[in-house]
């Protein structure tokens, strides 16, 4: 079989790095996104971080203020563009409140989690903006381009939050059979050298968020920062409980809320509900128990976002050059 020609929109041929910073649910804030797209990657947050629902409408002119400000006065540098996750689950009840703001801002790239639908991405589309839609095996990846999405973000084993039990591996040379278009990897990805073997997989690429959690900017607890520093992979959990989904999440945090990490219960898929924040369990959970990848490792300290985005940087250049000189 022939693998399809690759391509990208216009907007995501802008970006100079090949980084996309993940939204962090709770923790990415206009700072961060700001941040994150100045140094060269492409910025995101969930809208449903905004509350309430008004305040979706302040921060995106908070960003489109900072980045028009940014290129007017770097344009040899111009930032990054931005992008706006939609949980786009039945539970969303703020789903056409969102997509209404994003479109008075012309948000130029939508990540879609939690459901590909027709609808949002051609809403989406309307007003000249790419659709990124995450997904956790091919099946999923074909039902989100049959609906209509631009690009996919296929979730592999060892992301944080949500993730699926795919290799990467697998995920992308399943999914570059057919697919040509954008695709952004994500799981366990926190190096350059990281970065640089995602493209070689096959992805266009890097989706990167735990390593972001560690940064000055992010809206989280510093106890939560610090974990990150002083954990490694066999520190992570996969479990529903949280949810009804199943993702990673940090011992540590589940053992201060006093719960056992090692014998979680199983939770009902069915009570799912992201507009609220409640999944079964109490809203304390949402605030305490913390999200968190595989790829921790590689964080060491808690800095800003611009100093992180350039280790990245430096790594790639030095993972490449340790290629060519082989």
């Amino acid at each position: 079989m022939t693998a399809p020609a690759r391509s990208l929109p216009p907007i995501l041929q802008k970006i100079d790095f090949p980084v996309i910073g993940s939204p962090l649910f709770i923790i990415s804030n206009p700072k961060l996104v700001i941040a994150q797209c100045i140094a060269g990657v492409v910025g995101s947050m969930p809208a449903l971080n905004a509350r309430p629902a008004s305040q979706l409408d302040e921060w995106l002119a908070e960003i489109t203020e900072a980045l028009a400000a940014h290129d007017k006065a770097h344009p040899d540098r111009p930032a990054a563009p931005f992008a706006i996750n939609q949980i786009v689950h039945k539970s969303n009840d703020r789903l056409e409140h969102d997509l209404q703001i994003c479109e008075k801002y012309k948000v130029p790239i939508t990540i879609t989690s939690l459901g590909a639908r027709e609808d949002v991405n051609q809403a989406v589309h309307s007003w000249g903006g790419v659709v990124l839609h995450d997904v956790i095996n091919n099946v999923y990846a074909h039902k989100a381009i049959e609906k209509g999405a631009d690009g996919l973000i296929p979730v592999a084993a060892g992301a944080g939050g949500h993730a699926s039990v795919k290799s990467p591996f697998a995920m992308i040379q399943e999914i570059r059979e057919w697919f040509g278009g954008p695709v952004a990897l994500s799981g366990s990805i926190a190096s350059g050298g990281a970065i640089l073997a995602a493209q070689a997989m096959g992805a266009d690429f890097a989706y990167i968020g735990s390593a972001f959690i560690a940064t000055d900017e992010a809206r989280a607890a510093d106890a939560y920062k610090e974990m990150i520093t002083t954990s490694n992979s066999d520190d992570i959990v996969y479990s529903n409980f949280y949810t009804g989904v199943h993702g990673n999440y940090l011992k540590g945090s589940i053992r201060n809320a006093g719960m056992d990490p090692d014998n979680l219960p199983q939770s009902d898929p069915s009570k799912m509900n992201f507009s609220s924040g409640d999944s079964g369990v109490s809203a304390k959970a949402w605030k305490d128990i913390w999200g968190c990848g595989q790829g921790i490792g590689a964080v060491r300290e808690v800095v800003p976002a611009a100093e992180l985005i350039a280790r990245f940087q430096r790594e790639y250049a030095e993972a490449k050059a340790r290629i060519c000189a082989n």
